[in-house]
């Protein structure tokens, strides 16, 4: 059922929030973020390549676009999520990549004059206090006296960078197909990561981090998108995007099971009350100020 490729896309998603969370402290961030995208280009390479190739004619006048989305969605996105992990939580990340459906609009309201909506609005709003609880534990006060913390800032940035990622890959419909623009972007992802990987010190592979790489390298980098890919192909764009709703809840039963991760009320509610916002401003699509012909 074509339901079942954006669901399996999600589920590798939300495992890989846990990856991301178990990598901080086993491999350094620079290392798994430049490590993951060498790993994917060497398996698409055979099957993407000779297409690409013959294709270059649209590849070069598209040089810079392509850098942009290998620096927006492959190299800041997910460095960023293997940084913020060593301060945040598996289910925290969750929720803050189901904020990017929402980010999305927003960002699309700027860059493509989409016009702004009710359900903008509203989940906007709903989503900026579910995440102000959850990152202040249930206690919004203590944000005036602590601060936001830096793995929140950074996902917060992650999910921003991710978010205008989508609104560029529409806006600039660059004429290659779905996989030889995935294979560009991630080769200048990795391109931008190596200065960093080169700097590290640590950058070993051992028995540890070895599986870590490989899962971030091979169904979080090339399994998921052919999954995504198919299933927006199957059920549009807009009906595929509401299985990233799913997210949170995945990695939540997944953090909880194999990462013993306690589960606040604060968690809930925030997690909930944000969920409930993206909900709404993707359901809500009529145009603020619109008149009923």
């Amino acid at each position: 059922m074509a339901i079942f490729f954006p669901l399996f896309a999600v589920i590798i998603w939300a495992i890989n929030a846990i990856v991301n969370k178990l990598s901080a402290g086993a491999i350094d961030p620079a290392a798994i973020s430049f490590y993951r995208w060498a790993l994917a280009l060497a398996v698409m390479a055979p099957f993407i390549l000779p297409g690409l190739i013959r294709n270059r004619a649209n590849i070069y006048p598209n040089l810079g676009k392509l850098l942009v989305l290998g620096v927006l969605g492959m190299a800041l996105y997910q460095s960023l999520a293997y940084y913020a992990a060593y301060t945040i939580s598996a289910l925290t990340i969750g929720i803050f990549v189901s904020l990017i459906p929402l980010l999305t609009v927003l960002i699309s309201i700027i860059v493509l004059r989409t016009p702004p909506t009710l359900g903008t609005v509203l989940g906007g709003i709903l989503s900026f206090c579910g995440i102000v609880w959850l990152i202040s534990g249930g206690n919004p006060g203590q944000l005036l006296q602590m601060g936001v913390g830096k793995g929140e800032l950074m996902m917060l940035a992650a999910a921003i960078s991710y978010a205008l990622y989508g609104v560029l890959t529409k806006r600039w419909a660059i004429p290659l197909t779905s996989w030889q623009s995935l294979y560009m972007q991630a080769f200048f992802g990795a391109l931008v990561l190596l200065p960093n990987f080169l700097m590290t010190e640590d950058v070993a592979l051992n028995a540890t981090n070895i599986p870590l790489v490989l899962y971030a390298g091979i169904p979080a980098s090339v399994l998921a998108p052919y999954f995504w890919i198919h299933g927006v192909m199957k059920l549009g764009a807009n009906k595929a995007a509401l299985f990233m709703n799913l997210t949170p809840l995945f990695t939540a039963i997944i953090a909880i099971t194999f990462l013993h991760e306690p589960l606040h009320s604060y968690h809930i509610i925030g997690g909930g009350v944000a969920l409930i916002g993206v909900i709404l401003a993707q359901r809500l699509r009529t145009p603020i100020g619109k008149r009923k012909g």
